[in-house]
């Protein structure tokens, strides 16, 4: 029985990208939207996962969290430089950190 020996060297790797928004910047996020979520729909390939980081509320948007698929953390930030969100400078942060994705994960 062979062993799995993980991902190969060339295959692309999975990033969590956690962008927090600036404060008070509500309103840049929802004037926004509109042109990340086109840009999530035709990055879709490469971007699996994502939504919105939440206050407490449970409702007021304070980030978002994206999964980015790509060769290496360079690619993946350039992927991420060009969302609208970034364009227009609404995130005080942006961390970015290899992830495994294991529950939920689609069959390989």
């Amino acid at each position: 029985m062979a062993l799995n020996q993980g991902p190969a060297k060339d295959d692309p790797m999975l990033f969590a990208a956690v962008c927090l928004d600036k404060p008070d910047s509500l309103q840049i996020r929802m004037q926004t939207r509109p042109s990340h979520l086109d840009f999530l729909k035709a990055h879709a390939h490469c971007i699996p996962i994502g939504g919105p980081l939440l206050m407490d509320d449970g409702e007021t948007p304070k980030g978002s969290l994206l999964v980015v698929e790509a060769d290496d953390a360079a690619a993946a930030s350039a992927i991420l430089d060009r969302d609208p969100y970034a364009l227009a400078g609404l995130f005080a942060s942006v961390t970015l950190t290899p992830w495994k994705w294991v529950v939920g994960a689609p069959a390989a």
